[in-house]
C-alpha cells in the first residue's frame, strides 16, 4: 500500500507518541506501507515545524532530522504539473491530491477539507488508516 501523508499527520505523530499518527509513522518504519513523499510536502512539513508554537515543542535539530529521515526514507516523487483529479475547499490541499493521484497513493490527513473529500479520492482519517493496516497485517 502506498500513502501521502499530510504534514498535519507527521507533526501529530512527533507530539502525541502514542496515538494514531505515531503509530502509523512506526508502521511506515517498519516496512508496513511506502510513504510517497514530494520536495512541497517535505517544504511544507519543515516550515510548519518552524512555527514558534511548535518550536517550543520539537527542537530544531529533531525537526530537521524528522525531516531528513523523510527526505531520504520515504519515496520520494516529482510534485504533478497538472490540476488534481478534485479541488479542496482549501486550495492548499489540492497539491496533496494530485500527489496522491499521479502516485496511486491514498492520502492520510486529520485535515477536514480533505476528509469532505472521501468518496471522490482516497482518503483516510488517521485512525481509520491505522485500523486498514491492522486488517492487512491480519490477512497475511
Amino acid at each position: 500500500m502506498r500513502a501521502v501523508l499530510d504534514a498535519n499527520v507527521v507533526i501529530s505523530a512527533v507530539l502525541s507518541p502514542r496515538g494514531a499518527p505515531a503509530k502509523i509513522f512506526r508502521a511506515w518504519l517498519d516496512g508496513e506501507f511506502e510513504f510517497v513523499a514530494s520536495a512541497k510536502l517535505v517544504s511544507e512539513l519543515d516550515r510548519a515545524l518552524a512555527y514558534p508554537k511548535l518550536q517550543a515543542r520539537v527542537d530544531a535539530q529533531s525537526a530537521q532530522a524528522l525531516v531528513d529521515l523523510i527526505r531520504h526514507e520515504a519515496q520520494m516523487t516529482p510534485d504533478p504539473d497538472g490540476e488534481p483529479p478534485v479541488k479542496s475547499a482549501d486550495p492548499g490541499d489540492d497539491y496533496l491530491i494530485a500527489l496522491g493521484a499521479s502516485a496511486g497513493a491514498v492520502i492520510v490527513s486529520g485535515d477536514q477539507h480533505l476528509l469532505g473529500l472521501a468518496g471522490k479520492i482516497p482518503v483516510h482519517s488517521p485512525a481509520d488508516f491505522l485500523a486498514l493496516l491492522v486488517d492487512q497485517r491480519r490477512t497475511r
